[in-house]
Order: C-alpha cells, then sequence, then structure tokens
C-alpha cells in the first residue's frame, strides 16, 4: 500500500499502486495551475475579509502561492502522483513554504467547488485564446479577399459549376463563419465564468462566506444558484466543446476546398512549400498534408466532445468521481484547436491563387446559363419558358463544343427570336458578377461593403 493520502484519516493505509496510478490526475490537470493558484489567492483575501483569517495569515498566504507560482514556471516544482492532483500538490508545497497556517486555505471549500472553480477558469481563458487565433484567421482571410477582389472563379452547388462569383466573397464566406465563431464564445463566456467557489462539497458551508467578492476578483459574471448544481455542472465545458467542435468544422471545410483547388486538375492554388509534404515514390507530388490533417483532426475534436457528454450523461446529484474524466477530452481538444487555428491563418496567408487557371475554368459548364434566362426574363418571357429555352442553348452549345458566349446571333436567335446583339454584353463573366449587386452578393459593392465590415469587427474586437 502506498503512504496515506491527504484524505485519508479514516483510513489504515493508502491505496494500492495500480489504484493510485489509476485514480491521479495530477499527470494532466497540472496545466490549471496558474488557475488553481488565482483561485485560492482570491480565497485567502475573502476569507480575510470575512474574518475566517488574519490578514497576515492571508497575506502570508498569498505570499506563499506567488512562491509556489513561480517554482511551477521555472520548471523547478516536483509534481508528486502520491498528492493526485494539481489542487493538492500545490496546497502541499504551500504549507511547505509558510508552514501551519497554509493548512487554513482550505477552511469553507471542498475540492469539489475548488475543482469546478479552477476548471471554468481554465475553460474560459483557453477559449478566449481561441477567438484570438480566429480572429487572425479572419485577418489573413481578409487580406487575401483583398488581393484577389477582382478575380472571379466558379462558384458551384453540388460541386457543379453553377454561376461566376468573385474569390473575395468565397474567402469572405469563410471570414463570416469564423466571425461567428468568436460571437458564440463569447456569449458562452458568460455562462463559463460563473463562480461556483462557496458550494462546499454540495450543500454550502458554515462559514460566512462572501462568493461574490471571490467572483470580483476573479473577474467572473456571477457566482452559482444551487449548490448542488455549482459542483456538478459540467454545461460550461460542454459547450465550450461544442462551440470549439463547431470551429474545427468550418477549418474542414476550408481544408476541402483547399484540397480540391490545390489538385492539378483545378490548379487554382499553388501550396506554399511549409504547409505541403512530398511523397517517398512520386517525386512530382506535391501532397496538402496540413490540410488533410486538419480535415482528419476535425473527428478527433467531435470524439472530445461526444466523450465529455457520455460521462456526464447519466450521473446522479451531485459531484461524483467520473467528473475526473471532464478535463482529458477539452485539454486535447483545445490543443487541436488552437495549433489547427494558428496553421491555418498562416497557410491563408502563405497561399497563391492562380487567376489564369480559375479564368480559364470559367469557360467550362456554361456558368452564364443563368444570366441568359434572366435576360430572356427581360424579354417578357416566363421564367419557367426562359429556364427551358436557356436549357435547349445550353445543350446547343455543348454539342458543338462552345460556351454561351461562343454562340453565334443566329444560332442563339434559332433558340428565341427575341435574343438581340445585346446579349453579349449578358452573358460576360465579369457583367454577370458585377450585376449581383444585393447585400451580400458577389458584387463589386456588395463585396467592398463585406470587406469594410470585417475591417470594422477586427478594429473593434
Amino acid at each position: 500500500m502506498a503512504k496515506q493520502q491527504t484524505w485519508g484519516g479514516r483510513f489504515s493505509g493508502g491505496p494500492a499502486e495500480l489504484v493510485q496510478e489509476y485514480t491521479e490526475s495530477v499527470s494532466y490537470d497540472r496545466v490549471m495551475y496558474a488557475q488553481d493558484i488565482a483561485g485560492s489567492r482570491a480565497h485567502a483575501l475573502m476569507l480575510a475579509k470575512q474574518g475566517v483569517l488574519t490578514d497576515e495569515e492571508a497575506a502570508l498566504l498569498v505570499n506563499g502561492l506567488e512562491t509556489v507560482k513561480a517554482e511551477i514556471e521555472r520548471g523547478e516544482f516536483v509534481w508528486r502522483r502520491d498528492l493526485e492532483d494539481v489542487h493538492m500538490n500545490i496546497e502541499s508545497r504551500l504549507t511547505e513554504i509558510v508552514g501551519d497556517v497554509g493548512k487554513k486555505l482550505h477552511t469553507g471549500r471542498s475540492r469539489n467547488d475548488q475543482v469546478a472553480l479552477d476548471f471554468r477558469l481554465f475553460v474560459s481563458d483557453r477559449t478566449r485564446v481561441w477567438q484570438g487565433l480566429a480572429r487572425s484567421l479572419v485577418a489573413a482571410l481578409l487580406e487575401k479577399a483583398e488581393t484577389y477582389r477582382d478575380t472571379l472563379l466558379p462558384g458551384c452547388t453540388h460541386m457543379q459549376p453553377a454561376q461566376p462569383v468573385s474569390l473575395a466573397q468565397h474567402l469572405l464566406a469563410y471570414a463570416a463563419m469564423f466571425q461567428r465563431d468568436v460571437s458564440r464564445l463569447q456569449d458562452a463566456d458568460k455562462r463559463i465564468r460563473v463562480c461556483p467557489l462557496g458550494a462546499a462539497a454540495l450543500a454550502g458551508t458554515t462559514y460566512d462566506l462572501d462568493p461574490s467578492f471571490i467572483a470580483g476578483e476573479l473577474g467572473m459574471n456571477g457566482i452559482f444558484q444551487n449548490s448542488m448544481d455549482a459542483v456538478s455542472d459540467r454545461d460550461f465545458a460542454a459547450e465550450a466543446m461544442f462551440c470549439g467542435a463547431l470551429i474545427m468544422a468550418h477549418l474542414s471545410r476550408l481544408c476541402e476546398d483547399i484540397i480540391i483547388w490545390a489538385n492539378p486538375a483545378f490548379g487554382f492554388v499553388l501550396l506554399p512549400d511549409g504547409y505541403a509534404t512530398g511523397s517517398s515514390i512520386m517525386p512530382q507530388k506535391k501532397n496538402p498534408d496540413v490540410a488533410e490533417l486538419m480535415r482528419g483532426k476535425t473527428g478527433r475534436a467531435y470524439g472530445a466532445l461526444f466523450g465529455l457528454l457520455t460521462t456526464i450523461k447519466g450521473l446522479p446529484m451531485t459531484y461524483n468521481r467520473d467528473l475526473q474524466e471532464d478535463k482529458q477530452p477539452f485539454i486535447d481538444q483545445d490543443r487541436t484547436i488552437s495549433m489547427s487555428l494558428e496553421a491555418m491563418a498562416g497557410m491563408i496567408g502563405e497561399l497563391a491563387f492562380s487567376r489564369e487557371r480559375m479564368a480559364a475554368a470559367l469557360a467550362r459548364g456554361f456558368l452564364n446559363a443563368t444570366e441568359l434566362a434572366d435576360y430572356l426574363v427581360g424579354k417578357g418571357i416566363p421564367f419557367r419558358e426562359a429556364h427551358h429555352l436557356t436549357g435547349a442553348a445550353v445543350a446547343l452549345a455543348e454539342s458543338e463544343g462552345k460556351g454561351l458566349e461562343e454562340l453565334g446571333l443566329e444560332a442563339l436567335r434559332s433558340i428565341s427570336g427575341v435574343i438581340g446583339e445585346d446579349v453579349f454584353a449578358v452573358l460576360d463573366m465579369k457583367n454577370a458578377v458585377a450585376r449581383r449587386n444585393t447585400p451580400g452578393g458577389t458584387g463589386p459593392d456588395p463585396v467592398a461593403a463585406q470587406i469594410a465590415a470585417v475591417k470594422a469587427w477586427l478594429a473593434k474586437s
């Protein structure tokens, strides 16, 4: 049997070695050391304010906690598995530094509400990092959109050529996704940053505590509503991880476009060397491995979310040890999301687009067919009939191996006598894009408005 634990007063011995290894969490929850120390500092100050500790005792605790933090950040701190977790490791070292007063720090709190506080602070801090990384990605997309605002490419539905669109608008569509991600995280943070300290083990405490003081010290948005819920609630982690899963979904969609565009059959983008790899057997290959791996890691991020949801789905009230399994999924997802956002911003910044290959692609697939149908409607033909006539024109052009704009006036008039010389201006791809000036559309004016809106969003955020 191992040595007796800090909670082992009623036990004749410590846990078996295998059990100690099985139940420890310090190997991963040590990443929350800064949050644990911040929470303990606020708790000590609150205990002094409420007269539970003297001002001198609180000062000693605060100074000791700063010493522990410095040791950790210098890499001098010795993490002990027999102390189970980050909380007991820090408290034990604090007591070594300041003496018996260190044992008073835990007055009025349980590890249940302490863990909940630390994890909330950690999730909030990390999701705020995600926000900053997402903003950097939006800025990279904006820069590319400005560079290529006059470049056109085929816009697709069902992965088939549909209509000509601005490359800037295509990139700004992704910027809109990541802007929503930031907004979603900001909203979630209101619920994440709620102080549970004071709930104690489950029923509150007999000490005259002031949880609102701790919330103020830590920049939190308020305190718990119900002490039983406070120690068992992990909604905040699930909500954050859903936001993270959605970020990865958006990244994966962007990866898919990059992978397709990098294929020489498209040739729309040239992958930067720093974000591609070669083949061990085929010397000509330039593989979009970063985009592929990011697309694959999306499943990992989803799995982390579903792992947490599965852990909490059948738990009785209140705290249960199952909740120790809440941190590793978030820590893993955090690493995936943070690295993915940073890598994507770097890759977007170095992507080179081929205007020539995109222009060539516009000539295939009859992307101006809708323009011809709208033209016929403008001549008084009902839309359904105009749609049918345009289909006949496409069939004719296809049989001759031409684009609609390459058919002569006589050939077009064989489809409908209302067609005049003015049709060729309508069929021009640039004109087709320029006419789409409804809000949010692909025309020059709405694209300029979108660029201005993203710039304003970045400036205020």
